[in-house]
């Protein structure tokens, strides 16, 4: 019975990859097109991708064009190529603005390319993309049903890009003189992310990388720009401890301090 049930599955199974290859070679777009449909509906969307990608230009100016649009980019999505899902998503929603699926587009437009966003010391062009989507999704729905899946995903990306500037100046920080001042560029790195992403949860390692490059460059200056140096170590000090009074380098923050105090003239 069981070798029987084998051999019924295997007599379906290339009836129907027979069929696919016979629509696959067809010039008939209603053909390729309505295959298509049937395929996405069985989930299998390597297959809808095959079949749409000639007939989707001759769709695209018809009636049919938002749905084939449409099944091309959630094809891609379902097969995890992000960034070609997300660029089908964008085409959906520019070429038909006012489509029942406007706002799920916009919506998986920017999700695809959180998805493909890598860790934090790659390249972050996916990231910037998808902030640059996700937050146009909030322009145009800020009431949306994806509102707050939306606003987590921004403060996701926007802490990971600030963590990349984190490790940036990290690592300005560790080079110290060699080659020239790092500790000014661990200090500018470090404030521009603080400027660009006030709300990351690294502001207080942000903040405190700023207060150690300001007092390793003031214990390392020449003479004549060391109490200069020393006093904004000092006031970046009080800075980072009136927004981190109880913070994790709060200690590590006071020893600066008084070693700043120490070689601090006093008038």
């Amino acid at each position: 019975m069981r070798k029987l049930l084998s051999i019924c599955w295997a007599i379906i199974l290339l009836s129907s990859c027979g069929e696919y290859y016979r629509v696959q070679k067809s010039l008939d777009v209603s053909e390729r097109y309505s295959y298509a449909k049937k395929s996405y509906n069985e989930k299998k969307y390597s297959r809808v991708v095959t079949l749409l990608e000639d007939v989707l230009p001759s769709l695209s100016r018809t009636s049919e064009g938002p749905q084939c649009t449409y099944l091309m980019a959630d094809s891609y999505f379902n097969m995890g190529q992000e960034a070609e899902a997300s660029r089908y998503f964008q085409t959906y929603y520019t070429s038909y603005p006012k489509s029942p699926m406007e706002e799920e587009a916009r919506y998986k437009s920017g999700y695809c390319l959180f998805k493909a966003s890598p860790e934090a010391r790659l390249d972050q062009t996916d990231s910037y993309g998808a902030i640059k989507e996700l937050q146009s999704y909030l322009d145009f729905y800020p009431e949306g049903k994806y509102k707050e899946e939306v606003q987590s995903m921004l403060f996701e990306l926007q802490d990971k890009l600030a963590y990349k500037e984190l490790l940036a100046a990290r690592l300005y920080y560790n080079l110290g003189n060699y080659l020239g001042n790092n500790y000014q560029s661990a200090v500018v790195t470090a404030r521009n992310a603080l400027k660009d992403f006030p709300y990351t949860k690294h502001r207080e390692e942000l903040l405190y990388l700023v207060l150690q490059a300001k007092g390793e460059e003031a214990e390392q200056s020449v003479l004549a720009k060391q109490q200069e140096r020393v006093r904004e170590a000092i006031d970046h000090y009080y800075a980072y401890l009136n927004e981190f009074p109880e913070g994790k380098n709060a200690k590590a923050a006071t020893r600066i301090y008084e070693r700043m105090n120490k070689l601090l003239i006093k008038e």
